[in-house]
């Protein structure tokens, strides 16, 4: 539905079949057709790209808007270099060619959504995906000291799969809900190689925290959502769900009620101080690298700081830099006028982006009632310090609020040296074991 500017900020994400299908071509054919359409984006070929569209794509994802996508991916992760493989998978009854390609700066997963007639519905771009066995417990996960089981977020057409992890021996356990950034993220909140949710959750829980982690609404129901674009705001993305989680610890046996903490980490950390406003009984917030000024700003300036590593950028990058300019100053100059409508700006309607024009996060943190840990990576280039600062400065002398910089860190709060680069969350790492002692030591506090 949108960019993810939490996880990565790289890839826009459009979903825009109405309706669930029935069962398509044969996997080879699928899987075949969608190397063909990705082909076609990488000759720049857009026209005869939007040819194979359905009738809502055409709609959506016109020829300008989907070379703007490309412009976006190839912005972030580099020039196109080649597909490396390719094979299908199921999405709500779709069939999904997942094309795994190679660009400058990473490795990506575009997948593109077939309906029944082999027409294309949907096109995701994300960061590749490893294999799960390529995930390796963190040091200071202690597996003998928790155990996890299954746990369900939300009820009825909203019900989310996830999972909880409790510590060994009788409780009750203070209890954590973990809140996911951008983009339609796991319940891990896999980017890459990395898992930095299951990070938390298994350290954490090793020292006398109960977590809850689960799959975001976007991921797990983005079919469904594709028709109802327009109408989604950071209400129905983030906070229904964490609400609904924050609900449903409250009555779960070995957790004390009393205690239940958010943590929102990116866009979940913006949305923290919404999240706490509507359940006041909500223990205490921690933010991750919580954004404070407008996504939108946000956006130009991760894109100028990636064209930017290798040097002065090339006359095609500053092309790339000026149209996202373009584009943002079009979300800008959005007014209420335009929240019905079902144009795509950046991976979200007008909807969307007004909402958050009117969600001021940091004077909604400054009213609660609620302790705070506000932790930033300084090597971070999506969130930086200036945000950092935006909650220090806005926050001034509130009490009860706890700040925290780590100056080897980046936007996954691990470590790192020298200027951080989206190819960083290609390499398998873990959440910093400072970050999961300071944050458990703060719950426990």
């Amino acid at each position: 539905m949108r960019t993810t500017i939490g996880s990565l900020a790289l890839a826009v994400i459009t979903l825009a079949t109405t309706e669930l299908l029935p069962i398509p071509a044969r996997s080879a054919d699928v899987t075949a057709a969608g190397k063909e359409f990705v082909e076609l984006l990488a000759k720049q070929d857009f026209a005869a790209a939007v040819t194979r569209y359905d009738a809502a794509m055409k709609a959506a994802l016109p020829q300008g808007k989907l070379r703007e996508t490309w412009l976006t991916a190839q912005t972030q992760a580099g020039r196109f270099q080649k597909q490396v493989r390719a094979r299908t998978e199921k999405l709500q009854g779709h069939d999904v060619a997942l094309v795994t390609c190679q660009f400058e700066k990473m490795v990506l997963d575009i997948k593109v959504v077939f309906d029944s007639q082999g027409r294309v519905a949907g096109l995701f771009f994300a960061p590749a995906q490893r294999a799960p066995a390529a995930f390796n417990s963190p040091p200071y996960a202690k597996t003998n000291a928790f155990q996890e089981r299954d746990f369900k977020v939300g009820s009825g057409e909203w019900t989310l799969p996830g999972t909880l992890s409790v510590p060994q021996g009788v409780g009750p356990w203070p209890a954590l809900v973990l809140v996911h950034g951008s983009g339609p993220l796991d319940r891990d909140e896999t980017v890459g190689a990395n898992k930095p949710f299951r990070d938390l959750a298994w350290g954490l829980a090793s020292k006398g925290v109960a977590v809850l982690r689960f799959e975001k609404r976007t991921k797990e129901y983005a079919a469904t959502l594709a028709g109802s674009a327009n109408k989604i705001t950071l209400q129905e993305e983030t906070i229904d769900d964490a609400l609904s989680a924050v609900r449903a610890l409250r009555s779960t046996e070995g957790i004390d009620h009393g205690r239940i903490f958010v943590l929102g980490h990116s866009l979940g950390g913006m949305a923290a101080p919404r999240i706490a406003k509507s359940d006041p009984s909500i223990a205490g917030l921690v933010i991750m690298a919580g954004p404070t000024r407008p996504l939108e700003d946000l956006v130009v300036e991760q894109t100028r700081y990636i064209i930017s590593l290798d040097g002065k950028p090339s006359p095609e990058a500053q092309a790339k830099l000026d149209e996202i300019e373009t584009l943002m100053a079009k979300v800008r100059t959005l007014s209420a006028a335009d929240a019905s409508s079902s144009e795509i700006l950046f991976g979200a309607a007008p909807a969307y982006w007004l909402d958050l024009r009117g969600y001021d996060q940091v004077a909604t943190a400054k009213a609660l009632k609620q302790p705070m840990l506000i932790i930033q990576g300084a090597r971070d280039y999506q969130v930086t310090e200036a945000d950092f600062n935006g909650w220090k400065n806005g926050l001034g002398s509130r009490v009860n609020t706890t700040y925290k910089l780590y100056p080897d860190l980046n936007h996954l709060f691990m470590t790192g040296v020298g200027k951080s680069a989206p190819s960083e969350y290609e390499r398998s790492g873990h959440v910093a074991e400072i970050v999961v002692d300071d944050v458990a030591a703060w719950i426990q506090k």
